[in-house]
């Protein structure tokens, strides 16, 4: 899925220490970096997880440079739940976030995104990139036609992001028959700055870089933000049609599928 020249492996998690190692990763970016908690940390291990694990698939970006015994050597990670799967367990971790009716209803194969993480002195490198390439494969490899999740700004400070929110509900706002609304419990309206007092480049240098990598994508939002306190974020649900994505866009995950014949 690499050169061969590269110390990057790109695959899915293969057996019990590579699911650790994810989870490891992903202590060390949302409980140790950015202050989160709740049930799913285990501090005594030093581990993030939670009952989703084991449905999961798991996508890990591995540098064979590391130690595996330390379950030191995943340095990215997004964990992928198939529509199957997810019936057969009863749920969507969404499904705590979100009304997912619409998505359910559409009978279309589905498949969310979520728990995705890059050690801190792998961002800006191609580590992102290679993830994404993984994800392109998994998509057209299990003919995946709509994925979704939800992802994050760091905090619950809304008047801190009220411009990329309100840019988010202004200009990519899902379609009614796949828009997902956010449990009314913690709701956060996003339409809060008036669509004239709307400032992209604002917007867009207080948007995370993954949000707007899902937007090049072509990607929408729900309707409202979800506050979540125990990992100390404010989520959107992200949303993306393979079957509306523009010729540019969806050609992000047909060029490996072609050159490979």
């Amino acid at each position: 899925m690499i050169p061969e020249n590269t110390h990057f492996e790109i695959r899915l998690a293969d057996g019990e220490r590579d699911v650790l190692a994810a989870q490891r990763l992903r202590y060390r970016v949302f409980i140790e970096e950015l202050g989160g908690g709740g049930a799913s940390a285990n501090h005594a291990d030093r581990l993030e997880c939670d009952e989703f694990d084991a449905v999961n698939d798991h996508l890990i970006l591995v540098d064979r440079r590391r130690d595996a015994a330390k379950l030191d050597h995943v340095v990215g990670a997004y964990r992928l739940l198939k529509g199957d799967a997810a019936a057969s367990f009863g749920r969507f971790y969404s499904d705590s976030e979100y009304d997912l009716g619409p998505l359910r209803r559409s009978g279309r194969r589905l498949l969310e995104l979520g728990r995705s993480c890059v050690l801190g002195e792998f961002r800006g490198s191609s580590a992102m990139f290679l993830l994404w390439n993984g994800l392109a494969e998994y998509v057209l490899q299990n003919g995946i036609e709509v994925m979704f999740g939800v992802a994050s700004f760091h905090g619950t400070d809304i008047d801190a992001i009220r411009m990329p929110l309100s840019w988010l509900h202004e200009h990519h706002l899902a379609p009614a028959h796949l828009r997902v609304r956010a449990r009314s419990a913690h709701y956060q309206r996003m339409d809060i700055v008036a669509g004239d007092a709307l400032d992209r480049h604002a917007a867009m240098v207080a948007m995370p870089a993954l949000i707007r990598a899902y937007l090049r994508l072509g990607g929408f939002v729900g309707d409202g933000a979800f506050i979540d306190r125990d990992f100390n974020t404010t989520d959107v649900c992200l949303l993306m049609d393979t079957a509306a994505m523009s010729v540019r866009h969806k050609s992000f995950f047909t060029r490996k599928h072609e050159a490979k014949g």
